[in-house]
């Protein structure tokens, strides 16, 4: 019995923990490799609120989040974020209309509509575009011939509410599903007990000086009286899904996400998002065993676009000068691959085409034109990729190669950009056992600078620089894996040359990004103990440091930026693997000492924070989840002030956004 229990338990406690091994996610397998982490169940477990960057924070050392509001939140993966990271949902890309990133790729999607998610770590994914550091793919729900379904209503702190539903069901050919959810956050409070309207006050009446114009920019930044109390966000999601079996050989998979968010707050900026809509449009068809050499064929065509509008309409300085920039971007895709064998290897290859277009202007008052933020700007991309699997007794050999041809060409003077790149990995993985892996890879990646970074405008003036580099990803990965009768344990370290890394230069009036090489590296380990039949414990811990090679014209500092410094998770679990589950959690993070003041940065202390989850399950169907994050109502930031964001400053230190204080939820659940 001890033993049944136990694998149970160390199943559960692998997941938690992020471990690379065979994952069952219902009716799908994911063969995770050596160098991928798995966040697995996000539907299931990931239910204190639908912001996906929350969620990868909780669950991995090595992501870290920016926060920005009560939602739509970023996030950093190993010291990369923006483009030098890619994210794909479902295999779509989708990216953010925003330049100052109110709307990353990971808020298009929410948790409830989520089954898993793999990050794969380092330059090992040439199936994407742009995957220089890492690749974040998000797998939504999948339908099943059972009808099955949940009804989930959750209920939080500073009034949030949000309602959720999901059912899915079908024959042995068609197959559909259809969630949807929607919520509603009022404006969270930091462990002082501040909104985000006495956030930002505080902030103001920190860094008057007495001098008139000043004083009068700083207090614009102010919400108006009449939205001081507003809610921070609404936001409504749908997802429908159809799996058709058109024959033993071939599946037809068609998949629309939708989401529909309006006046989502965002208190440490001078401007709030309208609204926020994007939509993910998905067709995917598989046909096996063509032939020798096609034992999957498989072909994507994939749509997504977002609108997105932000405004200085709840803020005093509306009453001087209102202010929108809105911006929209369509990106559309299509990818073929075919997989086929040759004795011992397991050979993929593929064509991959994208064409992603970026929009942006400024309004006034009855939206009066004022300018161009963003010049219309096509980014296309076309690629040939090819992977091959290796079986050699004990070893397992994964090659990659990726060619690309991509060009990036603006509406107007600006001058167009033609480039290209051969892209390449090699990862070796050694079973000394059948409970142990060691690897070792080495890999080489590239991305394009992308719209803002290349042409953004305002008021006229080029803040971009057109003639950036694209920037490159040498680098070196190492590691060791072990299962025990009673826990795992997992090491790896990483070591990156980045060849012309754009980097922001504050001291710039214009053509503010430079391309600089740099050098980045770090260490994660992460693990599981089992105590009892019942108790067990997992943790992680994540440590990055980077550093610019030379010099930014006119500064003296080499500190990379948008480095968080060390973190750890730790947790107990109990779990008596029938209907109670408890969770103690500790999040620490060491002071940020290591950053780039010339350019925005500034010394955070470190903070550690616990959360506890408690679920209980009545009668098979019916599920009450309570927890409670951040239960000393500690009050700290966890995300910096880097100025490629556009930030609140007055004079000083620029505006630190607190993390909620003590949070209290409950979920309540009903499945069938």
């Amino acid at each position: 019995m001890r033993t049944i229990k136990t694998g149970i338990v160390l199943s559960m406690a692998c997941a938690i923990s992020l471990q690379a091994a065979q994952v069952e996610m219902g009716t799908i397998d994911v063969e995770a490799k050596v160098d991928t982490e798995v966040v697995k169940d996000v539907h299931g477990d990931d239910i204190k609120s639908a912001d996906l960057g929350e969620a990868l924070f909780k669950q991995s050392a090595s992501v870290s989040l920016v926060r920005r509001s009560g939602i739509a939140n970023d996030v950093i993966v190993r010291g990369q974020k923006k483009d030098n990271i890619n994210v794909t949902i479902d295999g779509a890309k989708i990216y953010g209309a925003c330049p100052n990133r109110m709307d990353p790729p990971v808020s298009h999607v929410l948790t409830n509509n989520i089954d898993y998610i793999t990050i794969d770590d380092g330059p090992y994914d040439v199936e994407n575009f742009g995957a220089l550091s890492a690749n974040v793919n998000v797998e939504t729900l999948k339908p099943t011939k059972e009808v099955k379904g949940d009804v989930s209503l959750n209920f939080g702190s500073w009034a949030y509410k949000k309602a959720s539903a999901m059912i899915s069901g079908g024959t042995d050919t068609v197959r559909f599903l259809l969630s949807a959810s929607a919520e509603r956050g009022g404006q969270y409070e930091d462990g002082d007990g501040n909104t985000f309207a006495e956030q930002v006050d505080n902030y103001i009446a920190d860094n008057l000086n007495g001098d008139k114009l000043h004083d009068m920019k700083l207090k614009g930044a102010a919400y108006k009286d009449e939205y001081r109390d507003m809610d921070a966000f609404t936001k409504k999601t749908v997802l429908a899904k159809m799996y058709w079996d058109i024959t033993d050989d071939q599946q037809l998979r068609l998949s629309y996400t939708g989401n529909r968010s309006d006046d989502v707050l965002y208190p440490s900026t001078p401007m709030d998002a309208l609204y926020d809509d994007s939509n993910i449009y998905n067709a995917e068809y598989t046909i096996k065993d063509l032939g020798t050499y096609s034992k999957e064929l498989e072909i994507q065509l994939y749509k997504s676009d977002v609108d997105h509008p932000m405004s200085n309409y709840y803020r005093k300085a509306s009453d001087m000068m209102l202010m929108k920039n809105w911006l929209t971007t369509d990106t559309r895709g299509a990818k073929i691959k075919n997989r086929f064998d040759v004795d011992n290897h397991e050979i993929t290859v593929g064509l991959d085409y994208s064409l992603r277009n970026w929009d942006g202007a400024y309004y006034g008052m009855n939206d009066m034109y004022k300018g161009v933020s963003i010049p219309n700007v096509d980014t296309e991309n076309i690629a040939f990729f090819a992977k091959d699997h290796i079986v050699l007794n004990s070893f397992d050999v994964d090659l990659g190669l990726r060619y690309d041809d991509s060009s990036v060409t603006p509406e107007g003077k600006l001058q167009s950009n033609d480039y290209n790149a051969l892209n390449g990995n090699v990862l070796v993985t050694y079973h000394p056992s059948e409970k142990s892996k060691v690897f070792a890879g080495v890999g080489h990646s590239s991305r394009v600078p992308d719209g803002r970074e290349l042409y953004f405008q305002k008021a006229g003036m080029v803040l971009g620089t057109p003639d950036l580099d694209m920037v490159t990803n040498t680098e070196f990965d190492l590691g060791a894996e072990s299962k025990f009768e009673d826990a795992t344990l997992k090491a790896k370290v990483f070591y990156s040359k980045l060849g012309d890394f754009i980097f922001y230069s504050a001291d710039k009036m214009l053509n503010r990004f430079e391309n600089m090489d740099a050098t980045l590296y770090g260490f994660e380990v992460s693990g599981n103990y089992i105590a009892t039949d019942s108790i067990y414990v997992d943790g992680s811990l994540a440590y990055q440091r980077g550093e610019k090679d030379a010099l930014l014209s006119g500064q003296t500092g080499t500190n990379m930026p948008e480095i968080p410094p060390m973190k750890f998770i730790a947790a107990v679990n109990y779990d008596n693997a029938d209907d109670i589950l408890l969770r103690a959690e500790m999040v620490a993070v060491s002071q940020w000492d290591e950053f780039d003041l010339e350019n925005g940065e500034q010394a955070l202390p470190g903070y550690a924070v616990v959360n506890l989850k408690g679920t209980k399950t009545f009668a098979e169907h019916f599920e009450v989840t309570v927890g409670v994050d951040n239960l000393f109502d500690k009050t700290y930031a966890l995300s910096n002030t880097y100025e490629d964001l556009t930030l609140i400053a007055g004079g000083g230190d620029v505006m630190l956004m607190n993390e909620p204080g003590r949070y209290i939820y409950t979920n309540l659940k009903y499945s069938f």
